[in-house]
């Protein structure tokens, strides 16, 4: 069983900038993706980034050119750096990882708030 836990969601201003932080554990190097994804209230879950193990990276439209995700060299963690950060970026922030152990399987985390607003 894999563990997704995600760190640094908070209050910032129009404009300002949030790194968020996706910690793993259990996976024994199987990783081989991880995903940011939001879901503002009364809407379905959109893609924000992805990142492959091998480095290949794919971006929502709405983050294209603000945000930027990264990954650790041992696939543990992830990162998603906001920049220029609006109001309607506010929603609940989710990682995932996705395993292939023979198999794949996806893991979320329990989701960090983000918050834009003067």
């Amino acid at each position: 069983q894999v563990r997704v836990v995600e760190f640094g969601g908070g209050l910032v201003q129009p404009g300002g900038s949030l790194r968020l932080s996706c910690g793993t554990s259990g996976s024994n190097g199987s990783i081989t993706a991880m995903g940011w994804y939001r879901q503002a209230p009364g809407t379905k879950r959109d893609l924000v980034a992805t990142i492959t193990s091998a480095g290949v990276t794919n971006y929502g439209d709405s983050s294209k050119g603000r945000f930027t995700v990264s990954m650790d060299n041992d696939r543990s963690w992830a990162y998603l750096q906001m920049n220029s950060l609006k109001p309607e970026d506010t929603a609940v922030y989710y990682c995932n990882a996705v395993t292939d152990s023979g198999y794949s399987q996806t893991y979320w985390g329990q989701g960090t708030q983000v918050t834009v607003s003067a």
